[in-house]
């Protein structure tokens, strides 16, 4: 019933609300011609996600906690289309690893908070630059903003959006070639440069709706 209710409000916030969806022509192209890709944003802006990503074009699978707040917001994506696959402190990462490789293969996208699921906010994970490599997948930085939206209590001060609001949907291509064997400073490098195109393109959407950057 929750998950049911979650999903009506959000999809009623999106059909009442204006929005600009912007940059995302070279993602919409690849997802068309079959080529999955990896998805990245912000776990405080994960909520519109299935509107970011048209899952007209083609599938995608977001990495969620197995946790119960966790599996709450993935079946909330569920029933707005995403597909998703639970992660868990108790599954190895071999048998993850494979997992995402088997969807990516299988022509799916993979969808993931960089930071998630627990923090701490706005640092992202060495995760999407390791399924980069496996995969081979191009990468796709994305964010919501809305002029008017509600702040959660959580860790990261999930955002909701309001009706009868103003809002944007971005998308920009992460450019960084991944080598196959990065070295320990390599892999830092290209997870700081993930993580400064992230809040580029945050910040990037809150000023485009006339809101300030969020603190960091």
């Amino acid at each position: 019933m929750i998950e049911g209710l979650f999903a009506r409000y959000v999809s009623f916030a999106f059909r009442t609300s204006r929005w600009q969806r912007s940059g995302c022509e070279d993602m919409d192209a690849a997802v068309a011609s079959g080529a999955p890709v990896i998805f990245v944003l912000w776990h405080q802006r994960l909520i519109m996600a299935p509107f970011i990503f048209d899952t007209s074009l083609g599938r995608i699978c977001a990495l969620t906690s197995a946790a119960r707040a966790g599996r709450l917001a993935g079946q909330i994506l569920v029933r707005l289309g995403f597909e998703t696959i639970p992660m868990s402190s108790h599954k190895r990462h071999v048998a993850l690893s494979r997992e995402v490789l088997r969807r990516t293969k299988e022509g799916c996208s993979i969808g993931i908070a960089a930071d998630g699921p627990r923090g701490p906010a706005r640092v992202s994970s060495g995760v999407p630059i390791t399924w980069a490599r496996m995969t081979g997948c191009r990468v796709f930085t994305v964010a919501f903003a809305e002029r008017r939206v509600l702040k959660m209590p959580t860790w990261d001060k999930q955002m909701l959006p309001l009706p009868f609001s103003r809002g944007v949907l971005i998308c920009q291509e992460w450019t960084d070639p991944v080598p196959k064997k990065p070295s320990e400073a390599e892999a830092e490098a290209l997870r700081l440069s993930l993580q400064a195109a992230l809040d580029e393109i945050t910040d990037q959407a809150d000023l485009a709706v006339g809101r300030p950057p969020e603190p960091r």
